[in-house]
């Protein structure tokens, strides 16, 4: 069978569960003494990715928070997706990337005469994100810590909103997971995980390109972020050449400027990203410090009780 025909099989079928398989009786919570509504998971417990497809004229969500990632992609047609934090209605035009956080207050919105609107979205439990697509994130720091605030600021409204051109690999790539979800087989974990990454690697690229187009900053922010961006690998003559400044220069501006040098700013964005993780997932140890570029924990150990004058434990106790 012809691939567009299996995608417009898989499309239907998965469009059909959204409205007669799911259930989206979103229930009752109160936050900050306030009453709310959250989504709950609703694929395979033991799946890590659900892939879901709304096919329809009309759709209408109450406002709700949920318990996972999302990326919602506008297929067909676009939507508005109702956000809290600046409330109002974000349109998502076809070929666009809402992707939300646990806890981010959201609702789908749409309106359509004469054909379907079709939204696919693929939701992802928070402790297989943290750690299985977080540490393929953490070159960007931002994103970094757009992925982890959750759980820094646990009911956060913050979202990221992405344009693609309709011929991205992203669209392509949903294709394949709307598919393959739509006929699962014992493997279909297997084969979606790896299809994720590379989406996740696609939005990392559209979001640092987007950013990159915005203002630029003073020369001494643009290097301290890069720093930031990368801490567990970066040197200083990579710093030097992406900025095309001689490395002496660099380390002279930044002692300058900051009071400090090179390897103590490196040392403290470590050390903030550390704190980070440790607050924000269930990582071991030894599971951080390898992502923060540390050869062994003991040598991380080391660093943490030198920076913040206690150890990784002693810190979390207290």
């Amino acid at each position: 069978m012809k691939k567009d025909r299996l995608l417009e099989l898989a499309i239907n079928k998965l469009g059909r569960d959204w409205s007669e398989q799911l259930n989206w009786e979103f229930r009752d919570v109160v936050i900050d003494g306030k009453p709310d509504k959250m989504s709950q998971w609703q694929g395979d417990p033991n799946d890590d990715i659900m892939v879901v497809v709304f096919k329809g004229d009309h759709i209408s969500e109450p406002f709700h928070r949920q318990d996972f990632f999302f990326i919602d992609y506008a297929y067909h047609l676009d939507y508005n997706a109702l956000s809290a934090k600046f409330d109002n209605l974000v349109t998502v035009r076809e070929g666009d990337c809402y992707i939300g956080q646990p806890f981010s207050g959201y609702a789908l919105r749409g309106e359509s005469s004469g054909d379907d609107i079709i939204m696919v979205g693929v939701h992802i439990k928070k402790e297989a994100f943290f750690r299985e697509y977080l540490p393929a994130l953490s070159m960007d720091a931002d994103m970094f810590r757009f992925f982890l605030n959750p759980h820094t600021d646990k009911f956060s409204d913050e979202f990221i909103h992405l344009s693609f051109e309709k011929t991205s690999p992203i669209r392509s790539l949903l294709e394949l997971m709307v598919i393959e979800y739509a006929d699962r087989k014992e493997d279909t974990q297997l084969i979606l995980k790896p299809m994720l990454l590379s989406l996740f690697m696609y939005i990392a690229r559209r979001y640092r390109l987007e950013k990159a187009e915005t203002p630029s900053s003073s020369l001494l922010d643009s290097i301290v972020q890069y720093i930031g961006s990368h801490p567990e690998t970066v040197t200083l003559g990579e710093v030097a050449a992406h900025f095309s400044y001689h490395p002496n220069y660099v380390s002279t501006l930044l002692h300058k400027e900051l009071g400090k040098t090179y390897s103590e700013i490196v040392l403290e964005k470590r050390m903030d990203r550390a704190v980070i993780l440790m607050k924000g997932t269930n990582l071991s140890i030894e599971e951080i410090a390898a992502m923060l570029g540390y050869g062994n924990h003991s040598s991380f150990y080391k660093a943490f009780k030198a920076h913040f004058g206690k150890s990784p434990r002693e810190y979390m106790k207290e």
